[in-house]
C-alpha cells in the first residue's frame, strides 16, 4: 500500500509540473495548449492563471490610486496650511509687469468722455464750422500763381547742384577748397531764397509758406549729409584704405535683400540715387541704405487710409475747437487783464496737445511708413518710446529719430572730435534746434517774436533740472507738463498775436 501510495503522489506533482508547462505556452487568445491539438498533456483547465494576474493588477492600481489620493490629500492640506509667498504688488516697478493696456484704454475712454461736454458745448453755441473749402484757400489763395507749389518746384534747382559738385569733386575737376564753398553757397541760398519769397510775395499763404519752408529745411539737412558722406569716402580713397572703403560703401549682404544691387563710391552719384535719397524717410545719406523684400500693399493701404482720416480730423478739430477760443479769448483783449488772458490761453493747451499728438502720429507713422513702405526703405525706426521720458534728453532723443541721429552724425560728434565738451556741445545742438523752430514758424506769419527760440532754449535748464532732482515717474509726469505747455504754447501765442495784428478791427 505504502508503494502504491507513493507512486499516486508522484503521478500527481508531474501533472501539476505538465500543467504548469501548458500553462507557459498558452497562445494569446487565451485558449489552452490541449486546444491547440496536443494529446500529449492532460486536458487541465488553465483559465484561473490570467484571472488571477487581472485580479493582481487591479489590486496594484487601487493601492496606487489610494497613494495617489493619500499624496493629493496631503498636498491639499499643505497648500491649506501655506497661502503665502514673496511676491511684489503689480503697479510697483519691482514686480516686472507690463502689461496696462486696460489702464491704457480706462485712460482714452475717460478722455473721450471729459470732452465729450466741451464739444457739444461747442456745437450748441458755435454750430458746424468745419469747413473743407476754406481748407483749400489756405494753400491756395491765389490759384493761378501757387507760390508755395512754385517754391517746391524750384527746389529741384539746389539738388542738382549738389549732385553736379560731387561729380566734379568725384573727377578732381574741383579742389576740395571749391567744392566745399560751393555747397555752401548753395546751401546759404536755399535757406535764405524761399524765406525773402514768403516774406516779400503776399499771395504766399502762412499754411503754404510753412509747407515749403519745412520742405527746404529737410531738403537742406538732406544735401548737408549728402556733402559729409561722399567726402568721407573721398578721405578714405584717398587713404588707400580699401577695407574701409568697402566697410562703409559696401556693408554686407546680411542688409540687402531681393537681390538689391551694391553701389560703391563714385558709383552713387547718379540722378536715381540722389532723388531716392530726398524721397526716402531719413536725413541720413547712405550709399546703400537697407531695402525691404517687396511692397505689402495691405499694409500700404492701412498707412494710407490713417492720413486721410488724421488729415480730415485735424481740419475738423482745428476749426471747430481751436478757432472759436482764439476768436473769443481776443474779443475783451483790451479790458482783460494778464490773468483771464492767460487762463483763456490754456484753455487752448489741451486741443493744441491734441493736435500735436495727432500731428505725430500722422507723420512718423503713417506718412513715413507709407513713404518708406513705397520705396521698400527699410529702416523704419522714425520714433521709439518718447512717452515713457523720465528725462528731457530722452524725450528729445527718441521723439524724432531721424532728426537726432542727423544731429549726432553731422553735429554733435563732430563737435566733440573738434575738441569742444559735451555740455557745449548739446548747447550748440538746442541752439540749432532752436533756429530751425523760430525760422519755421517766424517767417511764415511774417512776424519776429522769437518764442519758439526762447522756449526751445530753455529745454537746457530744464534738462538739468528734471534729471538732477526728478526721477520715475515724477520725471515722466515733468515731461508730459513741458510737453502740454511748452513748446505747443509758444506757437499758440504766435497765432494770437497774428489774429491781433491782422484781425484787429474784426475782432475789437
Amino acid at each position: 500500500m505504502g508503494d502504491s501510495d507513493g507512486v499516486v503522489s508522484t503521478r500527481r506533482r508531474r501533472a501539476t509540473l505538465l500543467a504548469g508547462r501548458a500553462a507557459s505556452v498558452q497562445p494569446a487568445d487565451g485558449t489552452s495548449a490541449a486546444a491547440g491539438g496536443s494529446s500529449d498533456t492532460p486536458e487541465v483547465s488553465t483559465d484561473i492563471v490570467p484571472g488571477q494576474k487581472r485580479e493582481r493588477s487591479l489590486e496594484a492600481v487601487g493601492r496606487s490610486t489610494k497613494s495617489e489620493k493619500r499624496k493629493r490629500s496631503n498636498c491639499d492640506i499643505s497648500k491649506r496650511l501655506s497661502c503665502h509667498k514673496t511676491q511684489e504688488s503689480l503697479l510697483s516697478s519691482a514686480s516686472g509687469f507690463s502689461n496696462y493696456r486696460g489702464i491704457l484704454n480706462w485712460c482714452v475712454v475717460m478722455l473721450v468722455l471729459s470732452n465729450a461736454r466741451l464739444f457739444l458745448e461747442n456745437l450748441l453755441r458755435y454750430g458746424v464750422l468745419v469747413d473743407p473749402v476754406q481748407v483749400v484757400s489756405l494753400f491756395l489763395n491765389d490759384p493761378y500763381s501757387w507760390p508755395a507749389a512754385c517754391l517746391v518746384i524750384v527746389s529741384n534747382v539746389f539738388i542738382m547742384v549738389a549732385l553736379y559738385t560731387e561729380r566734379q569733386l568725384s573727377k578732381g575737376s574741383f579742389s576740395e577748397l571749391v567744392g566745399i564753398l560751393v555747397h555752401y553757397i548753395n546751401m546759404a541760398i536755399l535757406l535764405t531764397f524761399p524765406a525773402a519769397v514768403v516774406l516779400l510775395v503776399p499771395s504766399v499763404t502762412p499754411v503754404g509758406g510753412a509747407v515749403a519752408l519745412g520742405t527746404y529745411t529737410i531738403l537742406f539737412l538732406k544735401l548737408y549729409s549728402y556733402k559729409d558722406v561722399n567726402m568721407w569716402c573721398r578721405e578714405l580713397s584717398t587713404a588707400k584704405a580699401k577695407k574701409l572703403v568697402r566697410s562703409l560703401s559696401c556693408p554686407s549682404a546680411q542688409h540687402f535683400s531681393g537681390g538689391d544691387h551694391k553701389v560703391c563710391y563714385p558709383g552713387n552719384l547718379t540722378i536715381r540715387d540722389m532723388y531716392y535719397f530726398v524721397f526716402a524717410p531719413t536725413l541720413c545719406y547712405e550709399l546703400n541704405f537697407p531695402r525691404s523684400s517687396k511692397i505689402r500693399m495691405s499694409f500700404l493701404l492701412r498707412r494710407l487710409f490713417e492720413m486721410l482720416f488724421f488729415t480730415q480730423l485735424s481740419v475738423g478739430l482745428t476749426q471747430q475747437w481751436m478757432i472759436p477760443i482764439i476768436q473769443s479769448s481776443m474779443k475783451p483783449l483790451k479790458e482783460m487783464d494778464l490773468s483771464r488772458m492767460t487762463e483763456r490761453l490754456l484753455r487752448l493747451a489741451v486741443p493744441n496737445h491734441l493736435l500735436w499728438l495727432m500731428f505725430f502720429y500722422w507723420f512718423f507713422h503713417s506718412s513715413m511708413n507709407f513713404t518708406a513702405e513705397l520705396l521698400r526703405f527699410g529702416d523704419r525706426q522714425f520714433y521709439s518710446d518718447w512717452w515713457n521720458s523720465e528725462t528731457v534728453k530722452y524725450f528729445w532723443q527718441n521723439w524724432n529719430i531721424p532728426t537726432h541721429k542727423w544731429c549726432l552724425r553731422h553735429f554733435y560728434k563732430p563737435l566733440l572730435r573738434r575738441g569742444f565738451s559735451k555740455m557745449v556741445s548739446q548747447s550748440a545742438v538746442f541752439f540749432l534746434s532752436a533756429f530751425f523752430h523760430e525760422y519755421l514758424v517766424s517767417v511764415p506769419l511774417r512776424m519776429f517774436r522769437f518764442w519758439a527760440f526762447l522756449g526751445m532754449m530753455a529745454q537746457l535748464p530744464l534738462a538739468w533740472f528734471v534729471g538732477r532732482f526728478l526721477r520715475g515717474n515724477y520725471g515722466n509726469a515733468a515731461v508730459w507738463i513741458s510737453i502740454i505747455i511748452g513748446q505747443p504754447f509758444a506757437i499758440l501765442m504766435y497765432v494770437h498775436d497774428y489774429y491781433v495784428l491782422h484781425y484787429n478791427e474784426e475782432i475789437g
